[in-house]
């Protein structure tokens, strides 16, 4: 079984952004924009867009580094001063698989500071018995309800700061009586440990209004309410009459706590409930895929890695197990990228590309339309593309796409388009420099295509001319159709999907990259189209095409398709060569500082390479630094105590380290992970680092004044793959096997036909009668080919998959046995209170 320290999380999140509607606006030609955060944290942000509809149409993906409980979504309006927030969607973290890759039409709900709430608090709360005296000096026995207020954790910042208090509060109908604890400065995870003492009666006893009787204590409820305060406005604005600003609340029916026990427990703070009717404020449309998975140790994932890698030996290919998989999976994506990542690491993803082409080509009826659709090869070399070839798509496409969003040159050539003052003409010259530019750079870029690409387009190539001897273009067609189409065409058309840019693009702009999109598509068409000017849909596209269809281009276009699908190439850029893997906008201390102070942290601008870490004031300026890879010596968290910041990181060198803050978790989790692999192995990488910084001659961990002081505590063990093929097998193999799992009935169906001579109706028959229930859907041109086979692959498929996810279940009890409900890994909330004594 496996054990906690073998098994690990693996979240990741994939959005697209459609549109809003019925979004009031409170004044014409305001724009609007669209942000993504994990509870409070945005992680993401759209461009803005000007009009009351708005259509955004952005993709976003990330791997999500910590715990979170929302997923939200927030509708800006720009001002001129600040933005306002016109509302948001907000998904809790366990209904996200309701919407797993479906277009959704969200409800924008309103946000204010009583919506907006993370965070969680430490409460001890006990039942003491006291002796008491009364006026004809009787004595007698009352209970006192001790509430503690130990500490609180992750508090959202408002406008900036953080200084929280804590009230407490017991009411039952009308008598209600309220104590707060000291205010805490400057800080989301304040200490407390204050304790507040509640008198309660015996039931025997008069009533006085200062004590709580028993029996009015067991309806009664207690609330714990977190708040920030801020002095000034409450004192300067609004005459101490407002509490400050509200972080978030507890409450706690005093029937489900047991007076014989102490109970000690964390809690989620939660939003004040809403009084008042929900306004419509609109929709947004949004495409959610969220996944996640607990990778075991790698020999749980052995027998069905094995079944997949066997998959370009089975005969029929429709037999194996990667095929089948396509078959019952809706979404082609899902599985494309963990086939193709896992055939790679194995090293035996030309074989695999090898039997899915030679399978679909040899069944095609018009060659016009090879791997045009949607198919399981298409998909796959849509994923293999995008894995191996973002680099080779920066050194080819980025210059050219950020001279494209700088220049402010009008390239609309569509009559009805044009606006008042533009000329067609003029328009014309702008988008052919544009396409010429492009088309240029990427004929020049064929020595520079990666060899896992150019090798696929070989055997496609190879299999395409083994069936149709005669058709010199079909050798090209199916090369061009991939490399224009499907790869330059698309990082054109959306180049922040592809990290071509990480800059807004407004509408101007995007329609710029629209025609330039078409032209390269066209030309990827030349070399087998044998009328290609009557192909197009848009008619004022065809005088731009005229410039590009002579022999010449299309000569040139098949010399560039050669080169890529060349067996053997003269040239193969090397990882060695630069390239740039990763920039942004960070924030970084100045060197030698010894005091805090908002002077010591500046905004800069990083890149990184394959060779050296850069930073300069701005993007475009030359460098203010330069650290080579080699020097890196370890890149590490830094405790947010240092400093008092979030999203620290520390790059160790041998004289100095660099101390960096990132906008977001996200973004600081990319950093770590990439400067790791760059610098995994340089000599001498330490075993030990100092997770505090080094401040006024010592570091704030172990207080070593030496700089060079050996580190106290070990560095993280990222077992982080070679930069060239960051591939984590097991954790690809672990999200086939959900997909399996999700889709067990289509595959028991499939087999079921099998066992019929793969009569697919008749077996969907038989399980409706056995079953009582309609059969699950499956494709209508799926086909047996080969029963035995089939029923085989399936069986086999099915062995290893029970197996794994009987660990599963073992681990999940496992967790389940080990989990203290209350504690700080699993706090009470988000309607956890249990009805039974806590």
């Amino acid at each position: 079984m496996a054990g906690y320290n073998n098994v690990r999380l693996e979240e990741r999140l994939k959005i697209k952004i459609g549109e809003a509607k019925n979004v009031e606006l409170s004044g014409t030609g305001k724009q609007t924009y669209c942000t993504v955060s994990l509870d409070q944290e945005q992680i993401f942000k759209t461009a803005s867009t000007d009009t009351c509809t708005p259509f955004y149409g952005e993709e976003f993906s990330c791997k999500i580094p910590r715990k979170f409980r929302f997923l939200k979504f927030y509708l800006y309006e720009r001002g001129i001063k600040q933005d306002k927030v016109i509302g948001n969607v907000g998904l809790r973290k366990e209904e996200l698989h309701k919407y797993h890759c479906k277009d959704y039409w969200f409800p924008i709900t309103e946000v204010n500071s009583n919506t907006e709430v993370q965070g969680k608090v430490h409460i001890e709360i006990r039942f003491d018995e006291v002796l008491t005296i009364d006026s004809a000096i009787n004595t007698g026995t009352s209970q006192r309800m001790a509430v503690k207020i130990l500490e609180c954790s992750d508090l959202t910042i408002t406008n900036g700061a953080c200084n929280p208090y804590t009230a407490v509060t017991l009411s039952y109908g009308h008598k209600v009586e309220s104590k707060k604890t000291a205010i805490k400065k400057k800080t989301i995870c304040p200490q407390f440990n204050e304790t507040f003492l509640f008198d309660i009666e015996s039931n025997d006893q008069n009533h006085d209004r200062n004590f709580y009787s028993v029996d009015d204590l067991s309806s009664s409820e207690l609330s714990i309410s977190v708040w920030h305060d801020d002095s000034r406005v409450s004192l300067e604005i609004l005459g101490s009459m407002f509490h400050g600003a509200f972080l978030g609340e507890v409450k706690i029916p005093i029937q489900y706590l047991n007076t014989d026990t102490t109970h000690n427990a964390w809690y989620f703070l939660n939003p004040k409930q809403a009084t008042s009717q929900k306004q419509d404020l609109g929709s947004l449309r949004l495409k959610i895929n969220y996944a996640s998975d607990e990778v075991f140790s790698s020999h749980y994932y052995d027998g069905l890695r094995n079944i997949i890698l066997e998959s370009p030996d089975i005969r029929p290919v429709t037999c194996s197990a990667a095929y089948l998989l396509s078959e019952i999976t809706e979404v082609t994506e899902d599985i494309a990228e963990p086939l193709v990542r896992v055939f790679l690491k194995a090293s035996k993803i030309v074989p695999f590309f090898e039997s899915l082409a030679d399978w679909e080509i040899s069944n095609i009826l018009d060659t016009n339309t090879i791997f045009r659709g949607n198919s399981l090869i298409a998909k796959c070399i849509d994923a293999l593309m995008k894995l191996v070839g973002k680099h080779y798509l920066r050194d080819t496409l980025k210059s050219i796409i950020e001279e494209i969003r700088t220049e402010n040159k009008p390239c609309e050539i569509d009559p009805s388009r044009l606006k008042e003052g533009e000329n067609l003409d003029t328009n014309m010259q702008n988008l052919s420099f544009y396409v010429t530019k492009v088309f240029g750079a990427i004929l020049n870029s064929g020595l520079n295509c990666p060899t896992a690409m150019c090798t696929v387009f070989f055997v496609l190539k190879e299999v395409a001319f083994r069936y149709f001897q005669d058709s010199r273009e079909l050798k090209y067609q199916v090369v061009s159709g991939f490399i224009f189409l499907r790869f330059f065409a698309p990082a054109i058309l959306g180049p922040k999907l592809f990290q071509l840019t990480d800059e807004f693009l407004d509408v101007a702009t995007k329609r710029k990259l629209t025609l330039v999109s078409k032209a390269i598509q066209s030309m990827g068409n030349l070399v087998s189209a044998k009328m290609p000017i009557y192909g197009f849909k848009e008619e004022y596209m065809i005088p731009l095409f005229k410039i590009y269809a002579g022999n010449e281009h299309t000569e040139s276009i098949r010399k560039f398709l050669d080169i890529i699908s060349s067996a053997k190439r003269a040239h193969s850029k090397s990882i060695e060569a630069p390239i740039i893997l990763k920039e942004g906008i960070l924030i970084k201390r100045a060197q030698g500082r010894k005091k805090f102070g908002v002077k010591n942290f500046k905004q800069r601008y990083f890149s990184l390479t394959n060779q050296h870490l850069s930073y300069a004031k701005s993007k475009g300026d030359s460098s203010l630094c330069l650290i080579p890879v080699e020097d890196i010596l370890a890149v590490e968290k830094l405790n947010e105590d240092s400093f008092r910041l979030n999203y620290m990181l520390q790059v160790i060198q041998p004289e100095r380290t660099l101390y960096i803050q990132a906008s977001n978790c996200v973004e600081e989790k990319e950093w770590i992970t990439i400067l790791a692999k760059v610098c995994r192995n340089n000599e001498n990488c330490l075993a030990e680092f100092h997770p505090a910084a080094y401040v006024a001659g010592q570091y704030q961990c172990c207080k070593a004044t030496d700089h060079s002081t050996k580190g106290c505590q070990p560095v993280t063990d990222r077992k982080t793959s070679h930069l060239k093929m960051d591939i984590d097998s097991d954790k690809e193999i672990e999200h086939i096997h959900s997909l399996f799992i999700a889709n067990m009935e289509k595959l028991e169906q499939i087999q079921a036909a099998c066992n019929k001579g793969g009569k697919l109706n008749e077996a969907c028959a038989s399980m409706e009668v056995y079953t009582g229930e309609d059969p699950p859907s499956l494709p209508s041109n799926i086909a047996i080919d080969d029963s035995r086979m089939c029923f085989s692959t399936i069986s086999e498929i099915l062995k290893c998959v029970i197996s794994l996810e009987q660990e599963h279940h073992l681990y999940k009890k496992m967790v389940q046995r080990n989990t203290i409900l209350g504690s700080e890994d699993a706090p009470l909330g988000d309607e956890t209170l249990l009805s039974t004594k806590l």
